[in-house]
């Protein structure tokens, strides 16, 4: 059998990003990662909250559903939980994923379901042409935003890193080669594993571009030690530059492991009398 290829994973839907904008390279890379892992179409699963970057679901060739705004971690989760044996992976952008969304990456966190997460930064509301949004610079001005930012900014890696999220990553959208590779091992990660890109708009934002970026993000250091969480938070802290990489990677038991040691638990071993195991118990509601 021949190597699966990118574009098998591509649907016939024509993306409808403006021109240049980094979610097309996001999506070059996510594919390629899901050719390099040889996944299954009809075994993966795409979920969506809201905006630019939550539109990619209709342009690959995989299940998919698209969600209302911020709830794409949710979808993620019923997914993976009713059906162990697929490959989930939830999409989209900083407004979707930190905003009306970020409650939901902070329990994601807690639970530890093993699915990946790709949030698409391009640090402003871009489909509804130009709001500020939680990742923007604090002097970014629009035609609809014409004030300096009265809020202070977030930083979503150190923000992964202090909810113990179990795989983080930051990689640029135009750097193909490691972002691709970030995405194989997000995905492989046994666990919630979160990959924040940089992926600049085109259209709205003129102080994030594709130059400014190239000129700030700096590599971690090749001994990083991913286990140490502290020192990941080190360089998440640093603007200038900004680190790409792997900065945490820590392997416990997921969500799915939990829910396995419950459902093989008797009610006795709960502290409760009884002859009855948890299906037992299920059973009577069904």
């Amino acid at each position: 059998m021949s190597p699966k290829t990118a574009e098998q994973y591509r649907s016939q839907t024509t993306p409808t990003w403006c021109k240049d904008c980094g979610d097309y390279k996001v999506l070059d890379a996510l594919t390629a990662a899901m050719a390099k892992l040889e996944l299954e179409p009809d075994d993966t699963v795409l979920t969506a909250g809201v905006g630019c970057a939550s539109r990619l679901p209709f342009y690959t060739n995989t299940y998919g559903f698209h969600t209302v705004h911020g709830r794409a971690l949710p979808a993620a989760i019923g997914t993976k939980v009713a059906n162990k044996e697929r490959t989930v992976i939830s999409v989209g952008g900083d407004g979707d994923g930190f905003s009306i969304g970020g409650n939901h990456f902070i329990h994601a966190s807690r639970k530890n379901p093993n699915i990946t997460y790709i949030i698409m930064d391009n640090e402003i509301y871009a489909l509804t042409k130009g709001q500020n949004s939680p990742t923007s610079h604090e002097d970014l001005l629009t035609k609809i935003n014409p004030y300096e930012v009265v809020e202070d900014r977030i930083n979503p890696v150190l923000m992964a890193l202090s909810f113990n999220t179990s795989f983080i990553a930051r990689g640029f959208c135009e750097d193909q080669e490691q972002l691709t590779d970030m995405i194989v091992q997000a995905i492989k990660h046994p666990g919630f594993a979160f990959v924040h890109v940089l992926s600049p708009c085109t259209q709205y934002n003129l102080k994030v571009t594709y130059d400014s970026l190239r000129k700030r993000i700096k590599q971690l250091p090749e001994d990083h030690d991913t286990s140490d969480r502290i020192i990941s938070m080190k360089y998440a802290m640093t603007h200038e530059p900004l680190y790409m990489g792997i900065f945490y990677k820590d392997v416990r038991l997921t969500l799915h492991d939990k829910l396995e040691h419950l459902r093989g638990m008797s009610l006795d071993d709960i502290g409760n009398p009884s002859e009855y195991t948890i299906q037992d118990v299920m059973k009577q509601f069904e």
